[in-house]
């Protein structure tokens, strides 16, 4: 199968492009902005892929990229939770109308299908209760948010009108080895590096808040079986299907890794949603099972990774 991976040297994009790798039959064609991004991947991983670099923007020569492909898989975001609702025009053109861009040249170049990495996080916004089912209303509070709904959107227009197969993850929280451990996206990586060095941590709230993790090896997984299938569903959950505060999650890492924590509790954030964590229902009526790693033993392997890559 031939498939693209646009922003493939990120944290998702690194260990999708290793899975899809252990498929001889797989020939992949991986994107970023640099190819000195591409770190992560060893050399003989890299000899058996097509790498270009590309900005992701409403200049780029889509067409090129996607040309003469199965599957592109869109895992590109200009933007964080934390800080979209900063810039919402320019991160409305950088991503939507980016996007748009992309999914022309999918129907130009005859593409047939592309799966788009949306929010399980954020799309769905606060109101919603938990466990939330893929049919939620989905009211965002962060221009983040509202980026990913609107490509959703998009996509199912391009269907719609064209034809063009898509399939949207709205993914929870992932975390594990290739995450950077830099406090922006990703709690239980941060949190573990910051334990394992004696850091102090910063919760915003009083860790009541509730997020649903999931182990990148699981979401890979369920990601690539997703992407494959020729199911009627399009849209799918993909967490862990339980929810975790912060402060159990805070435990979980004091007892995984036999460290007391030194923890900076801060006011919480306007675009953090209280509670937020995915039915998945869906998923497991088609594929089955989707967690195979528990929260403790992900701390570990993440732990691991961290001690044994990253200084």
């Amino acid at each position: 199968m031939k498939i693209t991976i646009i922003g493939a040297a990120g944290f998702i994009g690194t260990n999708l492009t290793k899975a899809l790798l252990k498929n001889p039959e797989n020939s992949l064609r991986v994107v970023d902005n640099n190819i000195k991004y591409f770190t992560n991947l060893t050399d003989s991983e890299l000899s058996r892929c097509e790498v270009l670099a590309s900005t992701f923007d409403v200049n780029t020569d889509f067409d090129t990229l996607v040309r003469d492909q199965d599957i592109v898989y869109h895992l590109v975001s200009t933007t964080v939770p934390s800080t979209s609702n900063q810039h919402i025009p320019q991160e409305l053109v950088a991503n939507v109308v980016a996007t748009s861009k992309l999914l022309e040249a999918c129907v130009s170049e005859k593409v047939r299908r592309i799966v788009f990495m949306s929010s399980g996080g954020t799309v769905y916004g606060k109101d919603e209760q938990s466990p939330i089912i893929e049919e939620s209303v989905t009211t965002p509070i962060s221009s983040y948010g509202l980026q990913k709904i609107t490509i959703e959107k998009l996509m199912y227009l391009y269907n719609y009108m064209y034809g063009l197969d898509y399939r949207v993850i709205r993914l929870a929280n992932p975390y594990g080895p290739y995450q950077r451990p830099n406090g922006v996206l990703g709690a239980v990586t941060t949190f573990t590096y910051k334990a394992l060095y004696d850091e102090p941590i910063t919760v915003y709230g009083d860790g009541s808040v509730i997020r649903d993790f999931i182990f990148i090896d699981d979401a890979i997984a369920a990601i690539i079986k997703i992407a494959e299938s020729d199911c009627d569903e399009r849209v799918f959950n993909v967490g862990s299907g339980s929810g975790t505060s912060i402060a159990q999650l805070l435990d979980a890492i004091s007892v995984s890794l036999h460290k007391i924590l030194n923890v900076n509790y801060q006011a919480s954030r306007p675009v953090d949603v209280p509670i937020n964590f995915l039915n998945v229902n869906r998923f497991q009526h088609l594929f089955g099972p989707i967690v195979h790693v528990s929260l403790t033993e992900g701390i570990k392997k993440t732990a691991l990774f961290l001690t044994e890559n990253v200084k």
